[in-house]
């Protein structure tokens, strides 16, 4: 990620986002939404109304955030509405950029732009916030409509059911109270905690999120011992924003960002339900742990300054799992 202040790059994004030593995630800018009719959604204005070849998304392999806008995109079958482009893996100073020089990376298909920051100023000329992926692109009216992938994952949820598949529905009303309550934990502790831990500054800081991390999976481990998802017998909105996250953990959040008082391999309920979501139809082609890998160990020199990109572990997430016992 990095930072925009009055459409100029800075290059100190990360120091902006500590307070007494613990990182913290800036907000989102662009929180318009995409919907059947184009009525305005939760936030932002209205006049984006849900159209095939209208949008366009702009993603990283190696972004947990961007991951799950790409599943959200194959499970509700809309590879041929939503078209997308991939960033290089590697973020140097002037953050994201398309190179198509990296396996399965792309070049910025709409408007052969070298870098992610020109896409947003192209939308703000005077932007001011943070260069992240996700990107929501509006082709009809070149804008943003949303950089924030909770918000995106609503919008393929329901706002394209007319041109994807209607009968999956990963928020049904019924239960969105409960996915809710789920969610912020997961997010707070797992999703944003192993960022709190590899950009802790301080000790203290570090402590507070190991901790918080592996309380709030050991209690996701006990959940899982009678549910066979997070809320049960249906899998939900909640999985697949955690899924993102375990996928990466043992191969970088481990050892990458000092994460290491467990593995999800040593779980037993996580493990298995982990290889569940990985071998649900479509998923594990959304996963390209080449990009993750390379990613992290190269563009976090802070942490990890030789770049070296380790060449483990060993992980096999096609294994049989025993998730349907329950």
């Amino acid at each position: 990620m990095s930072l925009m202040v009055k459409g100029e790059m800075r290059e100190d994004w990360l120091e902006s986002e500590h307070d007494n030593g613990e990182f913290k995630r800036l907000d989102s800018v662009f929180r318009h939404w995409v919907t059947p009719d184009g009525a305005a959604g939760p936030s932002g204005e209205a006049g984006f109304v849900a159209e095939p070849g209208r949008y366009h998304l702009y993603v990283s392999y190696a972004c947990p955030w961007a991951h799950r806008t790409l599943i959200f995109r194959k499970l509700k079958g809309l590879e041929d509405v939503i078209s997308y482009s991939v960033v290089h893996p590697d973020m140097g100073d002037k953050g994201w950029k398309f190179d198509d020089s990296f396996a399965d990376a792309t070049t910025d298909t709409l408007y052969g732009l070298e870098y992610m920051y020109e896409l947003y100023k192209k939308a703000d000329e005077h932007y001011s916030g943070i260069i992240t992926v996700p990107v929501l692109w509006d082709k009809k009216r070149q804008t943003i409509v949303n950089n924030e992938s909770s918000e995106i994952i609503r919008m393929f949820n329901s706002a394209f059911n007319a041109f994807g598949n209607a009968e999956l529905d990963f928020y049904p009303e019924s239960l969105r109270a409960e996915i809710d309550a789920v969610n912020q934990p997961i997010y707070d502790n797992i999703n944003n905690g192993v960022y709190r831990n590899g950009f802790a500054v301080t000790q203290q800081a570090y402590d507070v999120a190991f901790d918080e991390l592996f309380h709030t999976l050991d209690d996701i481990e006990a959940r899982l011992a009678s549910n066979r998802y997070l809320l049960g017998k249906q899998i939900t909105e909640a999985d697949w924003r955690l899924f993102p996250t375990l996928i990466r953990f043992d191969a970088v959040y481990y050892g990458h960002f000092k994460c290491n008082l467990r593995r999800i391999e040593d779980y037993p309920n996580l493990s298995n339900y982990l290889r569940e979501l990985y071998q649900w139809p479509g998923v594990s082609e959304t996963v390209y742990m080449h990009h993750i890998k390379r990613h992290y160990y190269w563009s976090h020199d802070s942490i990890n300054p030789t770049r070296i990109v380790p060449r483990g572990p060993a992980l096999d997430f096609t294994r049989p799992h025993d998730r349907q016992r329950l």
